[in-house]
């Protein structure tokens, strides 16, 4: 056994906060704890410790917030937040919107159908969460995602996502199980012209067994955005032994849709609910177990090797900053936090990754080298370095025709850097299919370097930004938020005679539409 490092993590049975240490053993990455009452504890922390220390040289700390929202005393996990001690800014941001919902999964980490009372914020709060992001400092947050529950379910969600772009933000997403816009795809128009960027999507898979939603939700919902010019991103929950030999179908199933579909997401499973020891070491999926998965189930179209954690676009993050002499958005999520890698569609379906177009290390090495430049050098200085730089980026990014895609690599970041001229971009993500996955914590991994380092924040009616970690686990702040601002039930409709619920959802339970 090798120590790694030292960290804390928690007790599965209590949540109970414990000093940890994450171990090297037999190949894969553990992490170990004590607790006094429910004694030992080892959990897998990442299935391949090869891969583990290659993403670790990634590794980049934020410079946090500015105006932190709290200075509550305590440990990690008792004070969010986000406090002094965080340690990156909020990159995507999730607004519950309500936990009503017109499904019924019975994986679901919000646990909407056991609450037994309705969480839904005010227009007026959601309003106020949304001007606190956008006054977060240094740097404003960029994306909001609304979710919940079933956000479709809020009468007034057109008029919320108007005001989140009317205050600034870039992106708009929803996390949508896709129900209402399968139903009615006059909502998807709507939604799009309000400014809504993209679509979560809950997809499971490319069949009944693994997507019983498939037929009558999942293909009509992207149809309606197909036809209202609105991109999706899939959303996977892949757990072991249940979809996760459909990793594969999925990626190509998203491949044959690339005018809509702009990228998958794959989340692992998150044992959030009462999930015994059993079920984790049964259903738990890591990081390496998933991309390794790709790998063999595209036959080898996409290589483990194709994908890098989060921070290692703090080179690009730099380079920008350092270019721009303003403060910029930094992608400085913990390297284990996930992967991802950009892959390109063609003629024949084949999907191409980005790395067959550019050596991706060398290629962070020169940006890193060209930011260090610009900290150093003034107005003419800075333009030179820029020439000199592209100059010896052409040697490391492909010219011609790779595999029938043509890709000017060179032009877009002349185009982005030289001219300020986003459009090359903007074509870039149009015509490449994002594949990632962000393996959430739950109480088994749980690692408070991990929380520190956390981008992707809830924001609460009170004020606060919770990581997305401690948020669904540990002290389950969404149960104290939604508690404290919960508001009784209505009686529920009678769907017979015999008073059944008619399960639409309008009164805060759900159904089953499949």
């Amino acid at each position: 056994m090798k120590i790694i490092k030292e960290t804390k993590s928690m007790c599965p049975v209590c949540g109970r906060l414990l000093p940890a240490t994450v171990t090297e053993e037999d190949g894969a990455v553990w992490i170990r704890r004590t607790c006094p009452e429910h004694g030992e504890l080892r959990s897998l922390y990442w299935s391949d410790a090869e891969m583990y220390h290659r993403y670790e040289q990634y590794d980049r700390e934020g410079r946090g917030v500015y105006n932190p929202n709290t200075n509550t005393p305590g440990e990690c996990t008792q004070r969010c937040g986000l406090c002094a001690h965080h340690k990156s800014g909020t990159l995507l941001a999730n607004i519950d919107l309500t936990n009503r919902c017109n499904l019924n999964c019975d994986f679901c980490f919000a646990n909407a159908r056991a609450c037994g009372y309705i969480y839904e914020p005010t227009f007026d709060e959601i309003v106020s969460m949304l001007e606190l992001l956008r006054n977060e400092e240094p740097v404003p947050c960029p994306a909001v995602q609304f979710a919940g529950g079933e956000p479709t379910m809020r009468d007034d969600l057109t008029d919320i996502i108007k005001k989140a772009k009317e205050l600034g933000f870039s992106q708009v997403q929803m996390a949508s199980n896709g129900v209402k816009l399968a139903r009615n795809p006059e909502l998807a128009r709507e939604w799009r012209a309000a400014g809504l960027s993209t679509v979560y999507l809950h997809f499971d898979g490319t069949t009944k067994d693994t997507n019983p939603l498939l037929e009558k939700t999942s293909l009509p919902a992207i149809e309606s955005c197909r036809k209202a010019g609105l991109g999706i991103v899939l959303v996977p929950t892949v757990i072991n032994g249940k979809n996760d030999h459909q990793v594969g179908d999925i990626i190509k199933f998203a491949a044959k849709n690339i005018d809509v579909i702009r990228g998958i997401n794959f989340q692992p499973v998150a044992f959030t609910g009462a999930a015994k020891n059993d079920d984790v070491e049964r259903e738990r999926v890591t990081v390496p177990d998933l991309v390794k998965r790709m790998e063999e189930q595209t036959d080898g179209a996409l290589k483990q090797s194709d994908f890098y954690p989060v921070p290692s676009m703090m080179a690009v993050c730099d380079l920008i900053e350092s270019y721009t002499g303003e403060a910029q958005i930094m992608f400085c999520a913990h390297p284990h936090c996930g992967a991802a890698t950009y892959g390109f569609v063609n003629e024949k379906g084949d999907l191409v990754p980005v790395n067959r177009f550019i050596d991706v290390d060398k290629f962070l090495t020169e940006v890193a080298k060209m930011a260090e430049k610009f900290r150093n050098a003034g107005k003419t200085g800075k333009y030179l370095a820029m020439v000199t730089g592209l100059n010896n980026m052409r040697k490391i990014v492909e010219k011609g025709e790779v595999e029938g895609i043509k890709i000017d690599m060179n032009k877009m970041i002349y185009d982005a850097l030289i001219k300020h001229d986003y459009n090359s971009i903007g074509q870039f993500h149009k015509n490449a299919l994002f594949i990632g996955t962000m393996h959430f914590m739950d109480c088994f991994n749980y690692d408070t370097d991990r929380v520190e380092r956390c981008c992707i924040h809830y924001t609460t009616p009170d004020g606060r930004l919770i990581p997305f970690c401690t948020y669904n686990s540990g002290p389950v702040y969404r149960e104290q938020v939604w508690k404290k601002y919960a508001k009784p039930m209505p009686a529920k409709k009678n769907a017979s005679a015999g008073g059944s619920c008619a399960g639409c959802g309008d009164c805060g339970s759900v159904e089953n539409t499949e």
